[in-house]
């Protein structure tokens, strides 16, 4: 990922150093394990602990001749360890090295990306219990549909990142497994008590059935889980968008002081946040396909997973959290203007009360059907013309058969689409 959209310590997961050192820990930890087994001489394994290093330079420089990047880290750390290094990799394939480390930084980027959800769920209820009772014009299709809050609003892409939060726990504890099972994964040459020790001081678990490889499905529910966050993401970023609209202008991203919103027009203000989110969600999602299809590999393995993996664990992870870390600032400066809110509220004359007339002029005792037809025939006068809602209803000596219009005045209070707010935000945030 490029540095205009990484931060350092989701980059520093995917840097040489990182890799390289969890690689040598691995091969550490094992030579413990088969020196506890008498495998090796215990000797060897304090020496790979005392002079084991290795530097990157001379690592690329290896595997430009070798053209294997285990066999060039390998050969780098013996270059230090000195003849003890016979010992290192005994029984081991690349692949353990490789897969184990690869699970030890997803579940690096897992506790990143968690901590990042953190962040926006307190922006996201910390801003919902604010306009809780916001009232604010409710949407389908693009319509005006009927009454809620913003508060509501906020309090479903709580639920929906809170959501995400759990799923994303799932799929760390899933891809954090160890494999050091040899050349097919049968233990032919190595203990499974090796790949336990170092599943254990890697704070993994161990992969119950390996071939040469960990099973890639549990990849694929990794990276597809990153790209339903990246959904959610675009999600709000969307409804942002949406509502900075300048026909609409309910609630628009920080302007800073010095900001300038085009080069040729002065006057503007974009929400470009919202749409920098809804580039990154899609580099996220564009991961989980690939991901999926590296499930299916040729028997005990292939590499065509391989390069794959070392484009999408990386970008997917920085992109994701950068992204999450915006959307969090986002919500945190996000400006608000109930005024706009009311002023589109009354837009068209009380139109967003129809429902109510309906329910109401069926309880009356008039059929659905007609009622409907009554209904309507007065909405879309009111639409067309700009006419007062209420005013048409009063008029219409149909409804007023059933309806008079005192009651129907109550039936236009705002106050009875915010009843059950107190009930959905105790679903979402608890009693507390």
């Amino acid at each position: 990922m490029i540095p205009r959209y990484s931060r350092p310590e989701m980059t520093r997961i995917w840097e040489p150093e990182n890799r390289f050192r969890i690689w040598f820990e691995i091969e550490a930890h094992a030579c413990d394990a088969q020196a506890a087994l008498g495998v090796i001489p215990k000797s060897a394994a304090k020496a790979v602990w005392k002079r084991g290093k290795f530097e990157i330079d001379r690592i690329d420089a290896i595997e430009r001749e070798t053209k294997h990047d285990v066999i060039a880290f390998l050969t780098n750390l013996a270059e230090h360890v000195g003849p003890e290094a016979r010992f290192v990799h005994q029984g081991m394939t690349s692949s353990d090295v490789l897969d184990t480390c690869l699970a030890v930084q997803l579940a690096q980027a897992a506790d990143l990306l968690l901590a990042d959800l953190d962040r926006v769920l307190k922006a996201l209820k910390k801003r919902a219990f604010e306009h809780k009772f916001t009232v604010t014009m409710g949407r389908s299709h693009g319509i005006h549909a009927e009454p809620t809050t913003f508060g509501l609003k906020l309090a479903g892409h709580y639920a929906a990142f809170d959501r995400a939060k759990r799923r994303l726990r799932a799929a760390r504890a899933e891809i954090a497994t160890c494999a050091i099972s040899g050349a097919v994964g049968t233990f032919a040459n190595i203990d499974p008590r090796v790949e336990a020790h170092v599943a254990k001081k890697l704070g993994l678990a161990v992969e119950p059935v390996s071939t040469q490889i960990i099973p890639r499905d549990r990849h694929a529910m990794f990276f597809a889980v990153l790209g339903v966050i990246a959904g959610s993401i675009e999600n709000f970023a969307i409804e942002i968008r949406h509502l900075q609209r300048s026909e609409v202008g309910e609630a628009e991203e920080f302007f800073a002081p010095g900001q300038k919103g085009s080069s040729a027009m002065p006057h503007k203000r974009n929400p470009v946040l919202s749409e920098n989110l809804t580039g990154l969600a899609r580099l996220v999602r564009g991961a989980v396909v690939p991901a999926l299809e590296n499930v299916a590999l040729w028997h005990e393995r292939d590499i065509s997973h391989s390069s794959v993996e070392r484009v999408i664990a990386p970008d997917a992870t920085v992109a994701l959290d950068f992204a999450l870390a915006r959307l969090a600032g986002l919500v945190e400066k996000l400006v608000i203007y109930p005024a706009a809110m009311t002023r589109n509220l009354e837009l068209f004359g009380g139109l967003v009360h129809s429902q109510r007339v309906l329910l109401a002029l069926t309880q009356a005792g008039m059929a659905r059907e007609a009622a409907y037809q009554a209904v309507q025939r007065n909405a879309m006068e009111a639409w067309q013309k700009r006419k007062d809602f209420l005013g048409l209803l009063k008029a219409d000596k149909e409804i007023a058969r059933h309806v008079k219009p005192k009651a129907l005045e109550a039936l236009f209070d705002l106050g009875y689409h915010t009843r059950q707010v107190e009930t959905i935000f105790k679903r979402v945030f608890g009693k507390g």
